[in-house]
């Protein structure tokens, strides 16, 4: 949710490098970002990648291949390097195509089990390269973080011609007008002093949606609300205090091409 709001303000967000990104997230110059810098995620954003280890490839850079990594740091599994390929950290350093470090570091033994020279090749095949969505499923997966492809931009066409609103146009609607919104779930809450009713946060490209489902709302729709990643709503706006709120009166579940578990109930 902070990544995808940093845009929002000129704040440029750069996935994990190999050779760029410290052990965690780091400021860099960039004339395209706000204030003249932008975020460079770090090493141990990548799943599986511990802060010591992260700390070990950060200290031994920098790297000129796949093979020249492994060799370096030992302690990288298999399935760690497939991680780094898939979180996209190869890609500008070693000027390779995310899907072609991939394969190639799913062929990683250990660097003793290589005559020098051919790790990774002798079985590499020319692979088409990832497409925007392929390329926003793998940062999802491996990072929990997209700097560039939110889920709900691959379906925008779709949900256009549905009539859905965009976070960021809510507060030109309104008061009372009925709407349709979506994006995928991040919290879900229900405070003592609510009355029975849940408040639901969706987040879309654009920004935040707040969602009040009342009590009777989620009796009726309980396994959508519950356990659906992404939401369709219909809605009332409710403008009061500056503040917009979308009044459910149903909930359909949305399906995106790669979601994150909400927080919910905390």
């Amino acid at each position: 949710t902070l990544v995808q709001d940093e845009p929002r303000h000129g704040v440029v967000v750069h996935s994990p490098d190999i050779n760029a990104s410290s052990h965690d997230a780091t400021l860099e110059e960039c004339n395209e970002s706000c204030g003249g810098l932008a975020v460079r995620l770090g090493i141990e954003s990548v799943r599986g990648i511990s802060s010591d280890l992260a700390r070990i490839v950060a200290s031994r850079r920098p790297y000129r291949s796949l093979e020249h990594l492994a060799t370096t740091v030992p302690e990288l599994s298999r399935t760690q390097l497939e991680a780094l390929a898939t979180a996209g950290a190869f890609t500008h350093s070693f000027h390779d195509d995310r899907r072609q470090t991939l394969w190639a570091a799913g062929s990683y033994g250990h660097p003793k089990d290589h005559l020098q020279g051919i790790f990774g090749v002798n079985s590499r095949p020319t692979l088409p390269g990832m497409q925007p969505v392929e390329e926003a499923i793998a940062d999802l997966w491996a990072t929990g973080i997209s700097p560039d492809g939110h889920p709900t931009v691959f379906l925008r066409d779709e949900l256009r011609g549905k009539g859905v609103v965009t976070a960021d146009a809510l507060g030109a609607v309104p008061h009372e007008t009925k709407v349709f919104v979506a994006g995928i779930v991040t919290h879900r809450q229900r405070p003592m002093s609510a009355r029975g009713a849940t408040f639901i946060s969706l987040e879309d490209e654009t920004g935040l949606v707040n969602v009040v489902c009342s009590k009777g709302c989620w009796a009726r729709h309980r396994a959508v609300a519950r356990d659906a990643t992404a939401l369709l709503v219909r809605g009332r706006v409710e403008c009061a205090n500056g503040v917009v709120n979308i009044v459910a009166e149903s909930l359909m579940p949305l399906f995106v091409p790669a979601a994150l578990r909400s927080r919910d109930f905390r």
